[in-house]
């Protein structure tokens, strides 16, 4: 049996996931968590049955990817502008909050100033896997939660993806013109989308709408067509997928191409939290290990209070602002990215870099547990809260 292969990897995970997805199921727990355990016990620092996972970690990438393309096709482009205008002060302000309360909390546990810096770039975000795959889109409240939450989360990524050409040297000397360059790649990529689904792909699809295998392959294309363009011109995968996705929304196939694209992201996302769980190595310093099960545990109500406060100045309902809150409260897959970038030239040493790694993996997973055990979202064990 040929253990190395990919075929027999894909196949313990999805075997390994349906086993104990169905226990957490049966024992009423969210089964995402059910994905990362089984990466936590097949992986490398488990029983060590996928001994390297770089190759799953680039598949599941595609999930993500995914996700991004149907987060844009449900969302209409002229009131995301309009969202981008009100959120941008917030999500840099919250940002910076969230930031400075990782560096206070690095320093204060013995991290030198550099680790603290790395460690609290790190802890800025929110996940865009983790929050919007929790999230419903099947009535108004929800689609105006994820209007908002997407928005965020767009400008987050923009801020990522600065801290990482920063941290690699690229153009680190003068963050303001990476910015105002990255804007005008994301304003050529934007414009191009626009006029290629106006001008070529809804005549094709019009053209040829009786073959529904043509509609799958061609947005399919679509996605993966600007995904990798946003990548090769410096933005992100996922940001290049967002706009891909944006671009159809406003025509009306855009809920039929949902629909079709859903089983197929499913699938990737089953792989990248399998990824996030086999990252995890439980064999650091206990004093490490603890620091970051508690700054973890400490993060996500925090930030919640913080997004709370922060939405509801900015106008929306108490009601609203708590379950954003709640929703954004976990640290993002951009920490890991962050991380990774610090590590392989040398910048941030490896406590500090599994600090990062435990804290976020623990904020994945009480923040999932805390969504899907009190609000709507489409794994919940509860019926009441079941929406997809």
């Amino acid at each position: 049996m040929n253990v190395d292969s990919i075929i027999f990897e894909i196949c313990i995970i999805i075997v390994g996931s349906a086993i104990l997805g169905t226990l957490f199921l049966y024992a009423k727990q969210p089964i995402i968590i059910a994905y990362i355990l089984i990466g936590i016990a097949i992986g490398p620092y488990g029983f060590g049955l996928i001994k390297k996972t770089g190759h799953i970690e680039q598949i599941s990438h595609f999930g993500v990817i995914l996700l991004l393309f149907l987060i844009g096709l449900n969302l209409q482009p002229v009131k995301l502008l309009k969202l981008f205008r009100k959120v941008s002060l917030l999500t840099l302000s919250t940002s910076l909050v969230f930031g400075l309360l990782s560096f206070v909390f690095s320093i204060s546990i013995g991290f030198n100033l550099i680790d603290s810096i790395i460690v609290g770039s790190a802890m800025m975000f929110s996940s865009t896997v983790v929050s919007l795959k929790l999230l419903p889109t099947t009535s108004l409240h929800n689609r105006h939660i994820g209007e908002m939450m997407t928005s965020i989360l767009v400008i987050q990524d923009v801020l990522a993806i600065l801290i990482i050409l920063f941290i690699q040297g690229e153009r680190g000397d003068n963050v303001l013109i990476t910015f105002i360059i990255l804007a005008l790649k994301f304003i050529v990529v934007l414009l191009l989308a626009f006029l290629g689904v106006k001008f070529i792909v809804i005549p094709l699809l019009t053209k040829f709408d009786m073959v529904q295998e043509y509609t799958f392959v061609v947005t399919l294309a679509w996605c993966l067509l600007f995904a990798e363009g946003a990548y090769i011109l410096g933005l992100s995968y996922e940001m290049g997928a967002f706009v891909a996705g944006l671009s159809i929304a406003s025509f009306k196939v855009a809920e039929a191409i949902a629909e079709h694209l859903k089983p197929l992201r499913e699938f990737f996302l089953i792989l990248f939290f399998f990824a996030i769980g086999s990252k995890l190595n439980l064999d650091i310093d206990i004093y490490i290990l603890l620091s970051a099960l508690l700054f973890g545990i400490i993060l996500v109500p925090v930030k919640a209070f913080i997004y709370k406060y922060a939405f509801h100045k900015s106008g929306e309902s108490k009601d609203l602002s708590k379950r954003l809150g709640v929703r954004l409260g976990q640290s993002s897959e951009f920490s890991l990215l962050v991380t990774f970038s610090a590590i392989s030239i040398g910048l941030i040493s490896t406590n500090a870099a599994m600090f990062i790694q435990i804290t976020t993996i623990i904020t994945f997973i009480i923040s999932t547990y805390w969504v899907v055990k009190k609000y709507p979202n489409p794994i919940a064990d509860n019926s009441k809260l079941r929406q997809d």
